[in-house]
């Protein structure tokens, strides 16, 4: 570990030091998984609340149960419904805002219920903050961030992961199924059960870091450069079963990012 990285690290500590009782926001991604890591090795009360919705896939929740049990964290499951919420629902360009107002309103009000005076979220110093209207409703929420506080980017999150042990150290970025369907496009549950299905799917064929984006009733497929040929392969196979629930299958050929 280099200086700089290391010193990083102190601070996160130190930061644990100064709020021994938190509550932490948790999605079972790289990001949340390791500040629960580091919050049960720093902190004297730590409690993990998830919130189960139509936004979240299934594997997500089996994801933070697996690491709750690797962790031996308490986590808590609170019950949202963002799709009761028109706000929500018309899926304008606020929609992450009301959405993250919604969900972290209501592990906020559970936490503080349970004794918690301090909320943690996830968020590093990679996430660029003018893009992400969510972050204001964090904002807004008093909601601590101390990953980016510290400094910590994606790829020192993902090495000190690897070096914990935790099995979300490689594990793909991922937003909700909301981010699936372009701005303007109403959310149902019909729309994101699809979304689901679909990248259950693909899943399950050995694709991984891709999106299922929803285009009208259409399908848009997004992989990485480095999955072409997997999909090639299996491309006959692939749209043959998409269309029994989009019209049509899409490929972006301009592909994604590897994360």
């Amino acid at each position: 570990m280099d200086d700089l990285l290391l010193e990083k690290v102190k601070q996160l500590c130190g930061f644990f030091s100064e709020n021994p009782e938190v509550a932490i926001a948790f999605s079972s991604g790289v990001d949340s998984a390791f500040l629960l890591y580091a919050a049960l090795h720093n902190a004297k009360r730590v409690r993990a609340y998830m919130v189960k919705s139509a936004f979240q896939p299934q594997f997500e929740l089996d994801d933070a149960f697996r690491l709750a049990k690797d962790l031996n964290a308490d986590l808590k499951i609170i019950h949202a419904t963002p799709l009761a919420e028109e706000k929500i629902t018309a899926n304008t360009s606020l929609r992450c805002y009301h959405c993250k107002k919604l969900l972290f309103t209501a592990i906020r009000e559970q936490a503080f219920k349970d004794g918690f005076k301090v909320l943690l979220d996830g968020t590093n110093a990679s996430d660029d903050a003018g893009d992400r209207p969510g972050m204001v409703a964090l904002q807004e929420l008093a909601v601590k961030s101390p990953l980016r506080t510290c400094g910590l980017i994606k790829s020192e999150i993902r090495s000190l992961s690897r070096d914990a042990g935790l099995f979300t150290w490689n594990k793909p970025s991922y937003a909700c199924l909301a981010t699936r369907i372009p701005t303007g496009q109403p959310l149902n549950e019909h729309v994101l059960q699809r979304t689901e299905w679909a990248e259950d799917y693909l899943r399950g064929l050995g694709f991984n870091d891709f999106r299922v984006r929803t285009m009208g009733e259409n399908a848009k497929i997004q992989i990485t450069a480095s999955q072409l040929p997997l999909l090639l392969q299996q491309r006959e196979e692939i749209v043959e079963n998409l269309k029994r629930e989009y019209q049509a299958v899409l490929l972006d050929l301009e592909t994604r990012n590897e994360q």
